[in-house]
């Protein structure tokens, strides 16, 4: 790489789960392309377990309201990677708003290959 010149930034793939709204992938879309809801994927039914490895196994993180893929995070560690939106009571807007804002930290989780959870809280 020269002086100047970046190296193309693979925009992460987000995992959705059951506690956030199917249309949240979405409208994350531009800049999380190829996210999906755990509905999409037939993993609506899906227990945690089931969704942490196909996360892993796919290349997906994990967005969450719900503290048990917080806690799954601290068990198993990477690579595995989840994001726990930490915003309480809020709107599909709110949780989007939240994943747009910090689009470079999230990227940073990716790419890190020891990082295992970002806690995303209001400003």
């Amino acid at each position: 790489m020269t002086a100047g010149s970046r190296a193309a930034v693979t925009p992460p793939r987000l995992l959705i789960d059951e506690h956030s709204a199917p249309s949240l992938a979405r409208r994350l879309s531009d800049l999380y392309p190829g996210s999906a809801h755990v509905r999409d994927l037939g993993l609506a039914t899906a227990d945690d377990e089931q969704i942490w490895l196909h996360a892993r196994n796919v290349g997906y993180l994990i967005v969450t309201k719900d503290d048990d893929f917080r806690q799954r995070s601290f068990l198993r560690g990477a690579p595995t990677k989840v994001l726990w939106a930490k915003l309480g009571n809020c709107s599909t807007a709110d949780v989007e708003r939240a994943l747009r804002g910090r689009y470079a930290t999230i990227v940073a989780l990716a790419e890190d290959e020891m990082a295992a959870l970002l806690v995303i809280v209001r400003p």
